[in-house]
């Protein structure tokens, strides 16, 4: 059984995937409180869902691509029977997880988005360095960069933790509407950084406080 916010059909905002169609099943329940985050519905709200009935519905929009998000989906123990699920299916999964619950269980077959926090967020006492040694090639990590002290605690943590060539990508993202686009993107090039810098796609086509999308 798990505890299910919203499940929806839209466009991929974020990743390499970025621009797909793809079937976003969220999660209820996060522990943690990040100074940027947009989606503090999903804290409390939701209702419980068999893993069947979950299933049904995600195949019903027949797209190959899903996201298992949250919230945070890792703190609910049916998610892993899920995402193996998910991968026997024959679905491309992706997995969005805030960094701070290890990620050893996760499947092999999932793509894992990790969120490594800045200190902007609040919350970078919480990461789980654990997991930057245990990411896979195909998976990818991302950083949510809120100042130039979120910036430089991010290519700090590229550098000493040997990130490039380890993961499939690397996103720099600005915190929508409070860093520059433009401002990260100069920073970026200076330091030929090898990253990718990240806009929220869905943020642009729809407005930034829209639901299911």
């Amino acid at each position: 059984m798990l505890t299910i916010n919203e499940i929806f059909y839209s466009v991929q905002g974020e990743s390499t995937y970025a621009g797909r169609p793809c079937v976003f099943v969220r999660l209820t329940a996060c522990d943690l409180r990040c100074s940027w985050c947009d989606t503090p519905y999903a804290f409390h709200e939701g209702s419980k869902r068999t893993l069947d009935d979950v299933r049904r519905q995600v195949e019903a929009y027949r797209c190959p691509l899903v996201e298992v998000t949250g919230g945070e989906p890792l703190l609910q123990e049916d998610v892993y029977p899920l995402m193996e699920s998910l991968v026997a299916m024959g679905k491309t999964v992706l997995l969005e997880t805030g960094g701070h619950r290890s990620i050893a269980r996760v499947p092999a077959g999932v793509v894992i988005v990790l969120d490594v926090k800045c200190p902007g967020s609040g919350e970078s006492h919480r990461n789980c360095w654990e997991n930057l040694a245990n990411v896979r090639p195909h998976d990818e990590v991302k950083f949510v960069v809120k100042d130039r002290a979120d910036y430089e605690f991010a290519r700090a943590v590229i550098s000493e933790r040997s990130l490039s060539g380890r993961v499939a990508a690397i996103h720099l993202s600005p915190v929508h509407g409070v860093l520059d686009a433009k401002t990260l993107a100069e920073w970026v090039i200076a330091d030929r950084l090898p990253v990718r810098v990240q806009l929220q796609l869905h943020k642009y086509i729809w407005s930034p406080d829209t639901r299911g999308v």
